[in-house]
């Protein structure tokens, strides 16, 4: 059973890591294409939240956002790896973020071609993100290892 649950752990978090290292690789000067694929999308999103909820949201330079993005994935899934909940807790923090940013069905109408992609996207990012839920739900109703006490011999003689 510990082979099985750790090769489904660095499978799981191979999806993160290998996104994560592409962005690092790409990133540049300016946030590379990931930052460039972000920008219209943040900016609907900061839109969507300051008419919804009347908070102005602060102008934050997208560079800082597709780094802060490959810290969590990367360091989330490689702790992750290794079992720890404080990883999966990066991964669903990213997860959490990134959803609702980066598969924005909801401004497109059915019929069109983007809504469909974009909601199997998001659909696959729920996905995910209950798996990490699942780890952490297990993560924490499995006792921990008792010890066992042990019983002093007795003297003889």
């Amino acid at each position: 059973m510990g082979f099985t649950s750790f090769l489904g752990r660095v499978l799981f978090a191979s999806v993160f890591i290998l996104s994560a290292w592409q962005e690092f690789n790409e990133f540049g000067i300016d946030g590379g294409p990931a930052a460039k694929a972000l920008r219209p999308k943040y900016n609907v999103f900061t839109g969507h939240v300051s008419s919804h909820l009347g908070v102005q949201v602060p102008e934050v330079e997208l560079k800082q956002i597709v780094a802060a993005t490959i810290a969590l994935k990367g360091i989330g899934g490689i702790l992750f790896i290794f079992g720890s909940s404080f990883g999966a807790y990066l991964l669903l923090l990213h997860q959490l973020l990134a959803t609702p940013i980066l598969y924005d069905f909801y401004n497109y109408d059915t019929d069109k071609k983007e809504f469909g992609l974009l909601f199997v996207k998001f659909a696959q990012s729920l996905a995910l993100l209950g798996s990490l839920l699942f780890f952490l739900g297990m993560k924490n109703s499995v006792p921990k290892r008792l010890h066992k006490k042990k019983v002093p011999k007795t003297k003889t003689g």
